[in-house]
Protein backbone atom coordinates (compact mmCIF):
# COMPACT_ATOMS: atom_id res chain seq x y z
CA UNK A 1 0.00 0.00 0.00
CA UNK A 2 2.42 2.56 0.64
CA UNK A 3 4.17 1.69 -2.40
CA UNK A 4 1.41 2.46 -4.32
CA UNK A 5 1.20 5.89 -2.34
CA UNK A 6 4.79 6.78 -3.46
CA UNK A 7 4.12 5.61 -7.04
CA UNK A 8 1.04 7.94 -7.10
CA UNK A 9 2.86 10.79 -5.44
CA UNK A 10 5.45 10.90 -8.09
CA UNK A 11 3.11 10.47 -11.24
CA UNK A 12 1.74 13.99 -9.44
CA UNK A 13 4.41 16.19 -9.15
CA UNK A 14 3.58 20.10 -10.00
CA UNK A 15 6.99 21.00 -12.23
CA UNK A 16 6.14 22.20 -15.60
CA UNK A 17 3.92 24.31 -17.40
CA UNK A 18 0.94 21.98 -18.00
CA UNK A 19 -1.24 20.92 -21.24
CA UNK A 20 -0.52 22.99 -23.94
CA UNK A 21 -2.26 23.17 -27.26
CA UNK A 22 0.17 22.89 -29.51
CA UNK A 23 -0.30 19.29 -30.06
CA UNK A 24 1.11 15.83 -28.92
CA UNK A 25 4.81 15.32 -27.42
CA UNK A 26 6.64 12.99 -29.55
CA UNK A 27 8.25 10.44 -27.34
CA UNK A 28 11.42 10.64 -29.09
CA UNK A 29 12.14 13.95 -28.01
CA UNK A 30 10.85 13.29 -24.26
CA UNK A 31 13.29 10.47 -24.28
CA UNK A 32 16.19 12.54 -25.56
CA UNK A 33 15.78 15.00 -22.46
CA UNK A 34 15.56 12.77 -20.00
CA UNK A 35 18.84 10.93 -21.17
CA UNK A 36 21.80 12.57 -19.31
CA UNK A 37 24.30 14.50 -20.74
CA UNK A 38 27.56 13.64 -21.42
CA UNK A 39 29.23 16.98 -21.71
CA UNK A 40 29.27 19.52 -19.07
CA UNK A 41 26.34 22.13 -18.78
CA UNK A 42 27.04 25.15 -20.94
CA UNK A 43 23.22 26.81 -19.53
CA UNK A 44 24.35 30.40 -18.16
CA UNK A 45 23.17 31.96 -15.13
CA UNK A 46 19.12 32.14 -14.73
CA UNK A 47 18.27 34.86 -17.24
CA UNK A 48 15.96 37.60 -16.87
CA UNK A 49 13.75 36.84 -19.47
CA UNK A 50 11.16 39.60 -19.22
CA UNK A 51 13.80 42.11 -18.83
CA UNK A 52 15.47 40.73 -21.78
CA UNK A 53 12.16 40.93 -23.85
CA UNK A 54 11.24 44.32 -22.68
CA UNK A 55 14.21 45.72 -23.52
CA UNK A 56 14.92 44.30 -26.98
CA UNK A 57 14.24 46.55 -30.02
CA UNK A 58 13.59 43.81 -32.21
CA UNK A 59 10.20 42.64 -30.23
CA UNK A 60 7.35 44.88 -31.27
CA UNK A 61 5.30 47.01 -29.46
CA UNK A 62 2.21 45.09 -29.58
CA UNK A 63 3.76 42.29 -27.73
CA UNK A 64 5.83 43.98 -25.11
CA UNK A 65 2.58 45.84 -23.94
CA UNK A 66 0.79 42.38 -23.90
CA UNK A 67 3.40 41.43 -21.26
CA UNK A 68 2.27 42.00 -17.83
CA UNK A 69 1.91 39.56 -14.74
CA UNK A 70 -1.02 37.15 -14.83
CA UNK A 71 -0.65 36.71 -10.93
CA UNK A 72 1.32 38.98 -8.49
CA UNK A 73 4.59 38.87 -10.49
CA UNK A 74 4.15 35.82 -12.64
CA UNK A 75 4.57 36.72 -16.26
CA UNK A 76 3.60 34.69 -19.02
CA UNK A 77 6.76 33.07 -20.39
CA UNK A 78 8.58 30.02 -20.89
CA UNK A 79 12.17 29.84 -21.19
CA UNK A 80 14.50 27.13 -22.76
CA UNK A 81 17.87 26.52 -22.52
CA UNK A 82 20.23 24.85 -25.10
CA UNK A 83 22.36 24.10 -27.88
CA UNK A 84 20.96 25.98 -30.92
CA UNK A 85 23.82 28.37 -32.55
CA UNK A 86 26.91 26.40 -31.68
CA UNK A 87 27.74 29.29 -28.92
CA UNK A 88 29.83 28.82 -25.78
CA UNK A 89 26.83 29.37 -23.46
CA UNK A 90 22.77 27.94 -24.60
CA UNK A 91 20.79 29.85 -26.00
CA UNK A 92 17.45 30.70 -24.75
CA UNK A 93 14.18 30.29 -26.32
CA UNK A 94 11.90 32.62 -25.16
CA UNK A 95 7.71 32.30 -25.66
CA UNK A 96 5.58 34.95 -24.23
CA UNK A 97 1.70 33.49 -24.06
CA UNK A 98 -1.28 35.44 -23.02
CA UNK A 99 -2.73 35.17 -19.17
CA UNK A 100 -5.83 33.29 -20.05
CA UNK A 101 -5.65 30.88 -22.16
CA UNK A 102 -1.62 30.46 -22.72
CA UNK A 103 -1.87 30.98 -26.41
CA UNK A 104 1.61 32.00 -27.64
CA UNK A 105 1.91 35.79 -29.23
CA UNK A 106 5.91 35.88 -29.39
CA UNK A 107 9.08 33.21 -29.95
CA UNK A 108 12.05 34.44 -29.85
CA UNK A 109 16.30 33.07 -29.66
CA UNK A 110 18.86 34.64 -28.01
CA UNK A 111 22.01 34.11 -28.60
CA UNK A 112 25.51 34.98 -26.68
CA UNK A 113 27.96 37.24 -28.07
CA UNK A 114 30.25 38.65 -25.41
CA UNK A 115 28.78 37.82 -22.20
CA UNK A 116 25.25 39.93 -23.62
CA UNK A 117 22.61 37.80 -25.61
CA UNK A 118 21.69 39.26 -28.83
CA UNK A 119 17.80 38.67 -30.83
CA UNK A 120 19.02 36.37 -33.93
CA UNK A 121 15.21 35.00 -34.32
CA UNK A 122 12.02 36.43 -33.80
CA UNK A 123 8.19 34.78 -34.54
CA UNK A 124 5.40 37.24 -33.90
CA UNK A 125 2.74 35.82 -35.47
CA UNK A 126 0.05 34.42 -32.66
CA UNK A 127 -0.65 31.81 -31.95
CA UNK A 128 2.67 30.77 -31.96
CA UNK A 129 5.20 28.77 -29.92
CA UNK A 130 9.15 27.80 -30.35
CA UNK A 131 11.15 24.73 -28.75
CA UNK A 132 14.68 22.79 -28.96
CA UNK A 133 14.47 19.45 -30.73
CA UNK A 134 17.88 17.80 -30.80
CA UNK A 135 19.54 21.19 -31.45
CA UNK A 136 17.09 22.47 -33.98
CA UNK A 137 14.54 25.19 -33.55
CA UNK A 138 10.95 23.89 -34.11
CA UNK A 139 7.87 26.49 -33.89
CA UNK A 140 4.31 25.31 -34.40
CA UNK A 141 2.09 27.71 -35.46
CA UNK A 142 -1.57 26.59 -35.23
CA UNK A 143 -4.01 27.49 -38.16
CA UNK A 144 -7.71 28.19 -38.20
CA UNK A 145 -9.95 28.10 -41.05
CA UNK A 146 -13.40 30.88 -40.97
CA UNK A 147 -15.28 30.17 -37.87
CA UNK A 148 -12.64 28.50 -35.56
CA UNK A 149 -12.88 29.11 -32.38
CA UNK A 150 -9.86 29.98 -30.40
CA UNK A 151 -9.90 26.76 -28.52
CA UNK A 152 -10.09 25.02 -31.70
CA UNK A 153 -7.68 24.93 -34.76
CA UNK A 154 -8.06 23.59 -37.77
CA UNK A 155 -4.36 22.63 -38.27
CA UNK A 156 -0.91 23.47 -37.83
CA UNK A 157 2.52 23.72 -39.50
CA UNK A 158 5.48 22.99 -38.06
CA UNK A 159 8.71 24.60 -39.12
CA UNK A 160 12.22 23.24 -38.35
CA UNK A 161 14.96 25.81 -38.32
CA UNK A 162 18.79 25.11 -38.42
CA UNK A 163 21.55 27.27 -37.83
CA UNK A 164 23.84 27.84 -40.57
CA UNK A 165 26.22 30.50 -41.79
CA UNK A 166 25.06 33.03 -38.63
CA UNK A 167 21.58 33.10 -38.89
CA UNK A 168 18.50 30.17 -39.04
CA UNK A 169 17.18 28.66 -42.59
CA UNK A 170 14.24 26.74 -42.43
CA UNK A 171 14.73 23.01 -43.28
CA UNK A 172 11.52 21.26 -42.67
CA UNK A 173 7.94 22.31 -42.89
CA UNK A 174 5.08 19.98 -42.43
CA UNK A 175 1.37 21.13 -41.86
CA UNK A 176 -0.87 18.66 -40.05
CA UNK A 177 -4.57 18.74 -40.06
CA UNK A 178 -6.53 18.05 -37.08
CA UNK A 179 -9.32 15.74 -37.14
CA UNK A 180 -12.13 17.33 -39.12
CA UNK A 181 -14.96 15.41 -40.19
CA UNK A 182 -15.47 15.75 -44.06
CA UNK A 183 -18.65 16.29 -46.28
CA UNK A 184 -21.90 17.26 -44.65
CA UNK A 185 -22.79 17.21 -40.73
CA UNK A 186 -24.85 14.57 -40.08
CA UNK A 187 -28.82 15.08 -39.96
CA UNK A 188 -29.71 13.53 -36.34
CA UNK A 189 -32.18 10.75 -36.50
CA UNK A 190 -36.16 11.70 -35.58
CA UNK A 191 -37.53 10.94 -32.06
CA UNK A 192 -39.85 8.31 -32.53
Amino acid sequence: MLGTAVLFAAGCGTGGTGARDEGPAHADSVASRAAPSATPSRRPERVDAVRLIKGDPEVSTEVKRELKPCVADEYPVDVSYGNLTGGSVDDLVVNVLTCGDAVGIGSYVYRDQGGSYVNVFTAEEPPVYAEIDRGDLVVTKQVYDRGDPVSSPSGENVITYRWASGRFSEEYRTHNDYGQVAGPEPVPAPDD
